[in-house]
């Protein structure tokens, strides 16, 4: 047996390494999942041939110990996500929330419409946010039309509309997969027939997010942790991340998505997730078990 497998990691050493954690992060581990924590720890300490965890927690905060520090934080993050996840939420999403923000942008004459996807894993949620967007802003064209002709074959994005999607992860190899957009049968499970056809190529045993689909999604890498976050956005899909934090971590970032946001702007968190009770600046929007959150705006 080896001396990586017989280490033991006392009380001193888990504090120290749930605060580096929490710091860079804010990941918060407590006794439930603090064997987890103790699993990954110990498969980083087995590949970097360390034979005590302080030894490790010193290469951790060590100038040549970054890019350790980013592969720990990967080995920590679970990434599991799904096309057409909580499907009842996403209706509300295409129906309600992207219904009432596209006549109020039509009221204004500003056709920009911009989504952040935080904590996007391997892009199925950005995908299906882009493949709902589009659905939304056909059935709006038709009910209200634009006073020139459209160009053929029909764009996916009619003008004079435009929409970003940002989609960001602290986890690199989980980004370098959504960006590949290529996934296999039983992760298409949940994407119908029509939505394979119109926005999916088959290639082989894969399915590859269409080329007009792909362009309306930038990647890239954001820790939530961090005060330099995307603003002026519409709508923020933050699901499955907040579970991780601890309270006064959840309210720190609830604060930065409502600064992060548009007036009226919409957040979406994850099933099993809530703001009651840790926020006044989000009213709930509810509609056949899909829930919601409007950003509250301040009385003159």
């Amino acid at each position: 047996m080896s001396t990586t497998e017989t280490a033991v990691l006392t009380d001193a050493e888990l504090r120290l390494l749930q605060a580096l954690v929490y710091q860079e992060c804010g990941m918060h581990f407590d006794d439930r999942r603090t064997p987890f924590l103790h699993d990954r720890l110990q498969r980083r300490m087995k590949d970097c041939q360390l034979d005590s965890f302080y030894s490790y927690y010193r290469l951790l905060i060590s100038q040549k110990g970054k890019e350790e520090l980013t592969k720990l934080l990967e080995n920590l993050t679970v990434n599991e996500t799904s096309f057409f996840r909580n499907k009842a939420q996403l209706d509300l999403f295409q129906h309600d929330v992207m219904d009432d923000l596209l006549n109020r942008k039509q009221e204004r004459r500003d056709y920009s419409v911009r989504i952040w996807s935080a904590g996007c894993s391997t892009g199925q949620e950005p995908y299906t946010a882009a493949m709902l967007v589009a659905d939304a802003l056909s059935y709006h064209y038709l009910r209200h039309p634009v006073p020139f002709e459209s160009p053929l074959p029909k764009p996916l994005v009619p003008a004079p509309w435009r929409v970003e999607i940002l989609a960001s992860d602290i986890n690199y190899s989980v980004l370098r997969t959504a960006q590949e957009a290529s996934y296999a049968e039983h992760q298409m499970a949940a994407v119908d027939y029509g939505y394979r056809l119109r926005y999916f190529d088959k290639t082989g045993a894969r399915y590859a997010v269409k080329k007009n689909v792909k362009e309306l999604i930038h990647f890239d890498f954001h820790n939530l942790k961090t005060e330099y976050l995307p603003q002026r956005n519409d709508v923020i899909f933050c699901r499955n991340v907040m579970m991780y934090f601890d309270e006064a971590e959840q309210k720190r970032l609830i604060e930065k998505f409502y600064r992060c946001l548009n007036p009226h702007g919409y957040l979406l968190v994850g099933h099993a997730e809530s703001l009651l009770g840790l926020t006044e600046k989000f009213r709930m929007v509810h509609r056949n078990s899909g829930t919601a959150y409007q950003r509250v705006e301040e009385k003159a």
